[in-house]
């Protein structure tokens, strides 16, 4: 269920809209010719120091808190090296799906910002900068449906995340698991292993994060049915989601596998307890086999303490017909006021697309470059023979239907991590069952996909 907090947010943010459409309109026709001057789209930004005499001062919005005097301190001065006349000033904010949320809708919240999940894709215009088409960024870019809206983007990747699992290979090998798993059935007997034969934690849920837990929501989709539109086709509009196929795919399969780690206490003795910050060198040295997260863990994982080579990546171990699927998925996209004024805007554009294309930043982060065709970083090794799916178009007119029925059923998938967490309670006290709250589920996203006009 969505945390209250994020309820109210986004109520907040609803009221607010018209404020905020009124102030961004009076602008748009205060700026309509200054608009028409700036007269580029991302596509078009070129970084060979035509623009070095831009003047801005831009502020730039980031959850990463941790990078704001260090990676990204850096990343700056780089960057003015060779556009020493637009200076960037990054704010941290710690509870960003929040923060960002209510700031957003004042208009005032400064020029470049991590596009939070809670704009739909229809209010887009009304928050951010249009970094051009669709169809002709996509000859370039990859991952941009998430933030584009008729045919215009409106948000640029930061970079891409595969959704697999993220282990240490000499607790693997030590416990006797020679081979990578590849279903739900060989990943619990590797779990068991570990248990069996060291003195490292199987599986570290890291529950008491909370967020950690969203980390189950994006194997639902491509990674446990091997189809690129199964999130729209199949799970907005499908009947009954969340089902038992009995073949160990689909959605059901995913969180049974974690309902099934904590029942048979393959993972740490008190979930409550756990602590993000130290499960990384945990993880690096050993005392933890596994943890279910994104790509740009890895990194972070490696980077903990002092056994970096013994940090790798697995695909989420989920087969249809022998074949394994993997989803490269946006990260946080980048996002451009559109009431900052044409030098803003040009200046955003011109630092985006310098950490898009010289920063290294998906490579620091763990992450995949969006530019087409680019190669996989080395850290995927594991995903040979695995076949990466990317987001497919949703069909015009359906662009808000996916939120609209996650928030009515207040399911909060890929928001809230609250059906892990539930799983991971239920497994605990021994009731309800997997099928049980799957029932549950399915009635909740029902009666939501009736709301609105879905037919079964």
């Amino acid at each position: 269920m969505l945390k209250r907090s994020e309820r109210v947010f986004a109520a907040v943010l609803a009221g607010t809209m018209a404020m905020s459409m009124a102030a961004c309109g009076k602008k748009e026709e205060a700026k309509t010719a200054e608009k028409a001057e700036l007269g580029v789209t991302f596509d078009q930004i070129q970084l060979d120091g035509t623009d070095k005499d831009l003047k801005a001062e831009l502020k730039f919005l980031t959850h990463k808190t941790d990078k704001v005097d260090t990676t990204f301190k850096t990343y700056v001065e780089e960057f003015n090296k060779e556009y020493p006349n637009i200076s960037i000033e990054y704010e941290g904010i710690s509870d960003y799906a929040e923060g960002i949320t209510t700031r957003l809708a004042t208009g005032d919240w400064g020029d470049i910002c991590m596009i939070p999940t809670t704009v739909d894709k229809d209010e887009l215009a009304n928050y951010f900068t249009c970094m051009g088409d669709l169809e002709a960024l996509s000859k370039e870019y990859t991952m941009l449906l998430n933030y584009s809206y008729d045919g215009k983007v409106y948000g640029i990747p930061s970079m891409g995340n595969t959704s697999g699992i993220v282990y240490n290979k000499a607790v693997f090998e030590k416990a006797g698991v020679t081979e990578v798993p590849k279903t739900p059935d060989e990943f619990l007997d590797a779990l068991q292993k570990i248990k069996d034969n060291t003195d490292a934690i199987p599986l570290y849920t890291n529950f008491a994060a909370g967020w950690t837990m969203t980390a189950w929501d994006a194997y639902i989709d491509a990674c446990a049915t091997g189809q690129a539109d199964f999130a729209h086709e199949g799970r907005v509009k499908g009947a009954n989601p969340f089902a038992d196929r009995g073949d160990k795919t689909g959605p059901y399969a995913v969180y049974d596998t974690l309902y099934e780690a904590v029942a048979r206490k393959l993972t740490e003795d008190d979930p409550t307890t756990t602590d993000w910050e130290g499960s990384k060198a945990r993880l690096n040295n050993g005392e933890i086999g596994c943890m279910a997260l994104g790509s740009w863990s890895i990194i972070q994982m490696k980077e903990a303490s002092s056994h970096p080579d013994d940090v790798a990546y697995m695909p989420f171990p989920i087969s249809i017909d022998g074949k394994q699927y993997s989803t490269v998925a946006p990260d946080y996209n980048y996002g451009i006021n559109c009431n900052s004024s044409a030098d803003e805007q040009k200046a955003a554009m011109i630092y985006i697309k310098w950490l898009v294309e010289k920063s290294g930043f998906e490579t620091d982060e763990g992450g995949v470059p969006i530019q087409v065709n680019a190669e996989l970083p080395e850290f995927l090794q594991a995903f040979d023979g695995v076949e990466l799916l990317y987001d497919v178009p949703v069909p015009a007119g359906e662009e808000n239907l996916g939120n609209d029925v996650n928030n009515e059923s207040e399911l909060g998938i890929n928001v809230s991590g609250d059906m892990a967490k539930t799983v991971v309670e239920a497994a605990i006290d021994g009731a309800p069952s997997m099928e049980e709250i799957a029932a549950g589920w399915n009635e909740k996203w029902t009666a939501a996909q009736e709301k609105f006009g879905i037919a079964k």
